[in-house]
Order: structure tokens, then C-alpha cells, then sequence
């Protein structure tokens, strides 16, 4: 293969052959696993798009096999690669879903290539929890150069100063992007009888709740307590609460006694149960979706509910005018909101599922903003300090 070494000009002048990394396991792997996979799929589809690129790679890493990786990442429009065969290829290797072999980088840059971590999860928060809590580390510290951070606008104020010095490199804020896609692909495999999407008419709602529960940034609790809060002013208003990714909690003493607590526990409408792909359980079990985060404002989860025009309570500012907003931590201020969503959202619905379907097309990974955005970003790994 040919070096790229000649591409630290000013401004490169040709095309870039760019790679993502992603970690693939050895068996079944699930895009619905977590929020990361899915963003690694959606952004080699914007790059299969930009100007600036000639050609997107994915760069397979971890224990499991080229069928392995084939399988997990069908629906992406690129080549799946090893890194040894990814080292003599590429201008750009975008460290995503897998951390880079420190060697392997000081030779891409010998070569004159360019490394993006691609930071897209709360890590200043994550850190801390990992530290205080004893749990397993999690490459606090990069082990490698990088030429640049990228990140997302829900993570500029707690993150973007914190990667920049721990990473001692410049950070650069890019869109958010998510496409239905995968959503209406696993959304055809309902039962027949089933179908994806809000049904109006229903006397009380089926509340679901779909925070992870693995770190503070998006837990069940707030959620709860907004339901609690609406149950207590209007008993008619909830059918049922079902709190899924709270298996692992249902034995925790502390979590027991606050659920034993409440009242909708009490009266029997709450249920814990495990985690399942949104597409897949909300047609048979849920009505409207309460939500909650902490620095942690732009969710896969919220795009899902919106697109479905499902009622979306949520304390996101970066949402637009989409679903119906409470105020940050304030429980009450949530089961109001909710209250006012159940007496209105059946009749507004076809302005509700218009509003929501107006801000997704701004985050298509095709979207002419968000495709420059990241061009751009490809553009600035060149110029000179």
C-alpha cells in the first residue's frame, strides 16, 4: 500500500479513505445492545456520503469473527477490514466502538494518518463512578496521541473541557445523528396483530420507563416519581407502570425500600422488568414513555418514542419543541407535565407526530448540515496549527 504521509499539508487536497472502529464479539450481537454500535453504523453512512471522502471502512476489532462482524453490521454501506489491513489504506482512523492497539497508532502515524477518538457517552461522569465506586476501569487515561477529540453537543458542558485537557487534544463538537432505519427494520418483525406506533383512545395510559439504570446519567428514578406524583393527583390518568432495565435492581435494598414507598407500587399498577428493543415492546405494552437525564441530553430512546408519535415526557433541552418538557430534577413539575400530556396528546396528535417528524430529518446521517458538519471536521484534522 501506498504511504499517506504526504496528507499533513495545510488543507489535504484529495479525498480521504477513513475508518471507524468497532468492537465486535464472538456469537450474536445486537444493534439494540446500546446506543454506540448503532451511532458507529450511522456515521460511516454520512461519510459514505461527504465530499471529502473517498472511501469508509470498517475497522473490526475484538473477538469475534469476519462473519461475526458481517452479521453485526449488515446494514452499513462500507467494507468490513482488519487493522493490520486498515494501517498501509487509511488517511483517517475514527476510534469509535474499540480502542486503538497503541503501536498500531504510532505507526498509522508514522505514516502520516490522522486519529479521532469519537467520545459519545458521558465519560466525565462515568470516570468518577468507576473511581469512587471501585468499579472496572475503563481507559481513563488515552494511551494514545490523538489529533483530535470529537464529541456531542449534550457532552460541551461537562465533557468538552475535561476530554481536552485529559486528551491534550483540540475537541470539536458535532451533530447527533440517528436514522429510523433499524427502528422500522425490527419493527416489521411484530407479530401480526401488532403494529409499531401511538394508538389513541386508550381510557388510562401503560407508562413504560426505559432508563438502563448503569450509571446517574439516565435512571429510573425521577421517572418514577413523576408517575407517583400523577397517580396521587389523579388515580385515573395510569393504567400501568413497567420500569424495564430494573432486574438488577429488583433485590437491592436500597431501590426496595423506595419502591415499597410509593404508591403505585402499593396499589399494584408498577412492575420491574428486563430490557428489550423498543420497537419490539412498546406496541404491546406501552402508551406513553417517561424519561429522565443528567448531562446526558440527547437519547436514541427519545427519537425512537417520537418517531412512533408516542408521548415523550422528558427533561431535554436539546429536544426542540418535541414531546412535553418538565423541569430538570423537579418530580412534580414531571407528573403534571404528564397529566397534561394524557388530556391532550390524543387530539393533538397530528401536530405532535408533524413537530417531531420535522426535527428527525435534522438528524439523518444524510442530512446536508450534518454531513458538511463532519466534513468540515475531516477538513480541520489537516490544517496546520
Amino acid at each position: 500500500m501506498t504511504s499517506v504521509s504526504h496528507a499533513s499539508k495545510k488543507t489535504v487536497s484529495r479525498r480521504l479513505r477513513v475508518g471507524v472502529s468497532v468492537h465486535v464479539r464472538a456469537g450474536g450481537q445486537s444493534m439494540f445492545e446500546s446506543g454506540i454500535a448503532q451511532n458507529a453504523l450511522f456515521l460511516v453512512m454520512l461519510l459514505a456520503r461527504s465530499p471529502r471522502v473517498e472511501a469508509v471502512y470498517i475497522v473490526a476489532s475484538g473477538g469475534g469473527t469476519r462473519e461475526d462482524a458481517k452479521r453485526f453490521m449488515a446494514d452499513a454501506p462500507a467494507p468490513i477490514i482488519e487493522p493490520e489491513s486498515a494501517l498501509g489504506r487509511l488517511d483517517v482512523m475514527i476510534e469509535f466502538a474499540a480502542q486503538l492497539d497503541r503501536e498500531w497508532v504510532l505507526k498509522f502515524r508514522e505514516r502520516g494518518g490522522k486519529i479521532v477518538s469519537m467520545r459519545v457517552g458521558n465519560d466525565y461522569v462515568l470516570d468518577i463512578e468507576r473511581m469512587v465506586f471501585g468499579l472496572p476501569p475503563a481507559g481513563l487515561v488515552p494511551q494514545v496521541p490523538y489529533d483530535a477529540m470529537w464529541t456531542l453537543p449534550e457532552y460541551e458542558r461537562s465533557c468538552k473541557p475535561y476530554y481536552q485537557a485529559l486528551g491534550r487534544a483540540p475537541v470539536t463538537i458535532v451533530p447527533h445523528i440517528w436514522s429510523p432505519m433499524l427502528l422500522d427494520k425490527d419493527a416489521r418483525n411484530l407479530p401480526e396483530g401488532l403494529r409499531f406506533g401511538y394508538v389513541p383512545g386508550r381510557r388510562r395510559w401503560r407508562v413504560g420507563i426505559f432508563e438502563p439504570n448503569v450509571s446517574m446519567v439516565k435512571t429510573s428514578y425521577v421517572p418514577l416519581l413523576a408517575c407517583e406524583c400523577a397517580h396521587r393527583a389523579d388515580p385515573d390518568v395510569i393504567d400501568a407502570v413497567r420500569v424495564y432495565g430494573t432486574m438488577k435492581l429488583k433485590d437491592q435494598p436500597t431501590f426496595v425500600e423506595f419502591a415499597r414507598s410509593l404508591d403505585v407500587v402499593r396499589h399494584g399498577l408498577a412492575s420491574f422488568e428486563a430490557r428489550f428493543p423498543f420497537a419490539q415492546i412498546v406496541p404491546r405494552e406501552v402508551d406513553a414513555v417517561v424519561s429522565h437525564q443528567w448531562e446526558n441530553a440527547q437519547n436514541y430512546l427519545y427519537y425512537e418514542a417520537l418517531h412512533g408519535g408516542y408521548p415523550l415526557i422528558h427533561n431535554s433541552h436539546l429536544m426542540g419543541d418535541c414531546g412535553y418538557r418538565y423541569d430538570g430534577f423537579d418530580c412534580e413539575d414531571a407528573g403534571r407535565v404528564l397529566r397534561t400530556a394524557f388530556e391532550r396528546h390524543d387530539a393533538n396528535l397530528p401536530a405532535y407526530r408533524a413537530t417531531a417528524q420535522a426535527f428527525l430529518r435534522t438528524l439523518d446521517p444524510l442530512y446536508e448540515a450534518n454531513v458538511r458538519a463532519y466534513s468540515d471536521a475531516l477538513d480541520a484534522l489537516f490544517r496546520k496549527s
